[in-house]
């Protein structure tokens, strides 16, 4: 049992690709699965940004492991169940991230949705009704951030909220964890003005694949 604070987290947004994706041809029904790309280049600890058959691992950011020519695994992608990674259907791209920006005097972090939706129903005959687990809810996290036009990491979130594209986001933990998130960044540039407080900007941040965690290394 244990209990931690989130004091000294850090957050950054992936600010460079490299120029060009790879081909994944093919990913095992294995755990951890394995993906085949040809001359991929890639070390172990690489963080990729994935576009796969499989929607479970789509518009996610993965991290490499046990790299060998041609092949590398999907650390922490456990594909063996074939009802949801269909076999052969989980070729696509990586994308390999270069760097990361820092952003800076974060006052607030919350995040929103991953809520269970249900389907209820009830037969004729009942006078009860009952509740199958659908789809979970989109999710989203919000920022407030101390406003400074000069920081790096506000540049870098500017950029992103024009250009309307997935980035990735990394959250550091203090323990040395890592929560890896793949989503569309929207900066609103007007700070709050309430007298004898910080003025902040607000961001959001629209997930667009599924969050991954890793354990520290």
């Amino acid at each position: 049992m244990a209990a931690t604070l989130p004091d000294g987290a850090t957050l950054s947004i992936a600010t460079t690709y490299e120029a060009s994706s790879k081909t994944i041809t093919s990913v095992t029904n294995a755990n951890p699965a394995i993906a085949s790309s040809a001359s991929h280049g890639y070390v172990n600890g690489t963080l990729l940004e994935v576009k796969s058959g499989w929607n479970r691992i789509n518009d996610a950011i993965i991290r490499v492991a046990a790299t060998a020519a041609g092949t590398f695994a999907m650390e922490g992608v456990d594909a063996t169940n074939t009802q949801f990674y269909t076999p052969g259907s989980g070729g696509g791209t990586a994308r390999a991230i270069t760097g990361f920006t820092q952003i800076s005097q974060i006052l607030e972090f919350s995040t929103s949705g991953g809520d269970q939706q249900f389907a209820t129903f009830s037969f004729l005959e009942e006078d009860f009704e009952r509740q199958l687990p659908s789809i979970t809810s989109a999710q989203s996290i919000t920022m407030s951030i101390a406003d400074d036009t000069t920081l790096p990491g506000y540049v870098a979130l500017k950029a992103a909220s024009a250009a309307r594209s997935n980035r990735a986001l990394r959250l550091q933990l203090r323990n040395g964890d890592i929560i890896l998130y793949n989503g569309i960044f929207s900066l609103n540039e007007t700070p709050s003005l309430t007298k004898g407080s910080v003025m902040a900007v607000s961001c959001s941040f629209s997930l667009q694949g599924l969050p991954v965690r890793y354990r520290s290394v």
